[in-house]
């Protein structure tokens, strides 16, 4: 018999997965920061434009080369030429005693625009203004604040350092230009595996219950710090304290992240699931990265040391494994060179000095008559804005006191950044080996972050204060004209920043602490 045919069955829909409840004070420690609206990106671009303008104004002057260009702006040409440097005056290999990223840099420029003081300059402006929105965004990140974030970004743009720096074809722009690059993708790091701990939370994950083990992903962000921090090396080997510093961090992350949700045994977990992993993998990521900074040497014929071993013992060819074993001589010799540099040099300075302003150094210096005073002066002074940079060890001094009365990990990791550029400096005095005020450049960024950091808490949560409260309006008052009063003392010695003629007695003027800076 002939049956209807039954509708099929409509399957069920899955059920589903209900949102656990989450505490909000492990919520407020996970959670990332939100997403920067049109405001902060406008405020981004404002900075960074108005720090990018301010360096390409008048850059192709001087003409020449000043202080240290005259080494490196000659062997990045010889780079493109040739792949190594090279002495013109024998047609000999020339011994460098620095990697040759940086000098692959400032010959990018010149391969664009020429061999001349804007080619060779330009590309020092350009990561000059890119750190400084690197620090913007990472400073949200951090601060979950417009206005902090606009503030560091800021006081960036007007530090002397920053931009005498950023306007000369010198490698250290390039180290602090990679060390903010590895920051940057460290602060991404921390908020995204934070975030996905948050979301394992939210699914019903049991942190203490014997056999669970989170799915976190593949951490892209960490393996860009490190790639980045191998850059670094490969313009200077001081980028080795910053590995260091940053793969302690990382493992530093993972305990923390465990810690808010909830492990009691975080310190095991954060060492032994992935911490201890990738501070073994940093370094080795590291390394290899730097090694192939090298590419031009190893490519060459001609490199020196590029056949130490088989012209040393009579040898017809390299091994197979020679260019390796060559590297590593170089580099013997290289850190034999620095550490028993001990020539005396007007400018040198000790770690010590530095906050202080101790010793800056001149790049460029010329007397004239053509200001339209009797006598003329124009200098390029190496000098941090001395408000901003008398204000760092203060700074840092209340930064450790509120890192450790809030347990904030921000804190730290930016006390660190900022120390780490400077302390292991004070082990090569014994030594007396010639350092000079432009070795500090990587702490630059994480001491004007000290500075934002404690104006923050100056200016107070804004969420957790009505309008019109006294405290944010004292606040704000302390921290516009802190603002100002930066702002001002860079305008004043914008002159002798950018090598402006300008009366002898205005430059004399602005002398403030005497034979110190002359």
């Amino acid at each position: 018999m002939l049956t209807q045919a039954s509708e099929p069955e409509t399957p069920a829909p899955a059920p589903v997965q209900p949102v656990r409840a989450v505490a909000d004070i492990v919520r407020r420690r996970l959670a990332p920061a939100p997403k920067g609206g049109l405001s902060f990106w406008l405020v981004a671009a404002l900075i960074t434009g108005i720090g990018l303008l301010l360096r390409l104004v008048n850059l192709a002057h001087p003409k020449d080369v000043i202080f240290d260009e005259v080494y490196y702006a000659n062997e990045a040409q010889d780079l493109l030429q040739r792949g190594v440097e090279w002495n013109p005056e024998d047609n000999t290999p020339q011994y460098v005693v620095h990697p040759p990223l940086g000098k692959w840099m400032i010959g990018l420029g010149e391969q664009l625009f020429g061999y001349n003081s804007f080619g060779w300059r330009i590309c020092a402006v350009t990561v000059g203004a890119i750190s400084i929105l690197l620090i913007v965004i990472a400073a949200y990140k951090l601060f979950r604040s417009t206005i902090l974030a606009g503030l560091a970004g800021l006081l960036m743009s007007l530090d002397g350092m920053h931009f005498v720096l950023s306007r000369v074809a010198l490698l250290d722009i390039f180290l602090m230009f990679w060390i903010v690059v590895a920051f940057f993708f460290l602060v991404l790091d921390r908020e995204q595996r934070r975030a996905r701990w948050l979301r394992l939370l939210e699914d019903g994950l049991e942190p203490n219950r014997p056999g669970a083990r989170p799915r976190l992903g593949f951490p892209w962000y960490r393996l860009l710090s490190a790639i980045s921090l191998g850059l670094a090396c490969g313009v200077k080997w001081s980028g080795i304290y910053y590995v260091a510093i940053f793969a302690v961090a990382m493992v530093a992350f993972d305990m923390s992240a465990r810690r808010s949700a909830g492990y009691k045994h975080w310190v095991r977990e954060g060492i032994l699931s992935d911490g201890f992993a990738w501070f073994v993998a940093t370094f080795a990521i590291a390394v290899v990265v730097y090694i192939n900074c090298w590419w031009g040497w190893f490519l060459s014929d001609g490199g020196y040391f590029r056949h130490w071993y088989a012209e040393s013992n009579g040898l017809a060819h390299d091994r197979w494994f020679d260019p390796l074993v060559n590297l590593w001589h170089y580099h013997h010799e290289a850190y034999n060179f620095h550490v028993t540099l001990e020539t005396k040099h007007q400018y040198q300075s000790w770690p010590w000095q530095w906050l202080l302003l101790g010793r800056p150094v001149a790049f460029y210096w010329e007397q004239s008559g053509t200001c339209g005073a009797p006598s003329c002066a124009a200098e390029i002074l190496l000098l941090g804005t001395p408000l901003l940079w008398w204000s760092f060890l203060p700074a840092l001094i209340a930064l450790g006191w509120l890192a450790i009365a809030r347990r904030d990990g921000r804190a730290w990791l930016i006390m660190a950044g900022a120390l780490t550029g400077i302390v292991p400096w004070f082990n090569e005095m014994p030594e007396h080996r010639t350092m000079f005020y432009f070795y500090c450049l990587p702490s630059e960024p994480f001491l004007v972050l000290a500075v934002v950091y404690v104006l923050g808490a100056i200016l107070g949560p804004a969420r957790k204060l009505r309008p019109n409260s006294d405290q944010r309006l004292i606040g704000s008052i302390i921290v516009g004209a802190y603002v100002v009063l930066v702002a001002a003392c860079f305008a004043y010695f914008y002159p002798i920043y950018a090598g402006v003629d300008i009366p002898y007695t205005s430059w004399f003027a602005r002398m403030w602490l005497g034979s110190r800076w002359v």
